[in-house]
């Protein structure tokens, strides 16, 4: 049975929540990736999940950290990077939505996260979500013209039959400009690419985190970048898609910032 402390995070071997890649140049740009961890707290015994299953698309957004990583080494940007699962938290989620911390992800069960109550939520809240939630406000509050966080998403959704045929996804909202520009300046490199505007899903409050409270809360460009995982599941896939990236972002910001 899993049990909850008056502290969370309190082992020796429990990693701190946030990431921090401090930028190594004036580029003003910030990368985020809320979903670049696979860690679980010991006290949590595993979620109770069976082996492997936190290394599936449930677990982490497989490649994402990688290609933040990169990028932030080839840009000098800062970056921040959750490492923890998204099944203990999902940070990309308002902390009271139901599918912060689900009982199942894309049809498997999560015993850890099965009739929570208020104390065990209010703790991975305190301990996860709220410091890397602050991490990102800091970081908004030093600067710059753009914020871009990095995903990835799965070829095909168990619970949702049917291939999802995009390679890379740039979400937004009310910055409709900014995922547009990224989106033209990839096509004009890789013309073979499906690239499109909103899709795996579609932006909403009761949904999502990054585009309501940090893109359009800031006023600053910002775009969510969803890229296939299969694109990005070994290093080479890695570096390719990184310097792909990189190449639009610095088109945009000669361009429009």
């Amino acid at each position: 049975m899993l049990t909850a402390s008056a502290h969370l995070l309190t082992a020796g071997s429990d990693p701190d929540p946030v990431e921090r890649i401090r930028p190594a140049s004036d580029l003003p740009v910030l990368l985020l990736c809320e979903h670049a961890g696979q860690a679980v707290p010991v006290e949590l015994g595993g979620l109770g999940l069976e082996p492997g299953t936190l290394d599936l698309h449930v677990g982490w957004d497989i490649g994402a950290a990688a290609v933040t990583r990169l990028m932030a080494q080839e840009l000098g940007c800062g970056a921040l990077l959750q490492r923890y699962s998204r099944l203990v938290i999902d940070c990309n989620r308002p902390p009271e939505a139901p599918d912060a911390m689900p009982e199942r992800s894309d049809g498997i069960t999560v015993p850890g996260n099965v009739a929570l109550g208020a104390s065990d939520r209010a703790r991975r809240i305190d301990e996860v979500f709220t410091p890397y939630n602050d991490a990102v406000l800091e970081a908004r509050r030093a600067g710059g013209p753009m914020l871009l966080s990095v995903h990835s998403f799965t070829p095909e959704l168990r619970t949702r039959p049917g291939a999802r045929p995009w390679h890379v996804g740039f979400l937004c909202r009310k910055d409709r400009q900014t995922s547009q520009a990224l989106l033209d300046a990839i096509a004009a490199r890789r013309p073979d690419l499906n690239l499109v505007l909103n899709q795996p899903y579609q932006i909403d409050d009761e949904s999502d985190w990054f585009v309501p409270a940090h893109g359009e809360a800031s006023g600053l460009p910002h775009s969510l970048i969803e890229i296939r995982n299969d694109l990005i599941d070994t290093p080479q896939g890695q570096a390719e898609m990184a310097a792909l990236l990189c190449g639009a972002v610095r088109t945009v910001l000669e361009t429009q910032c």
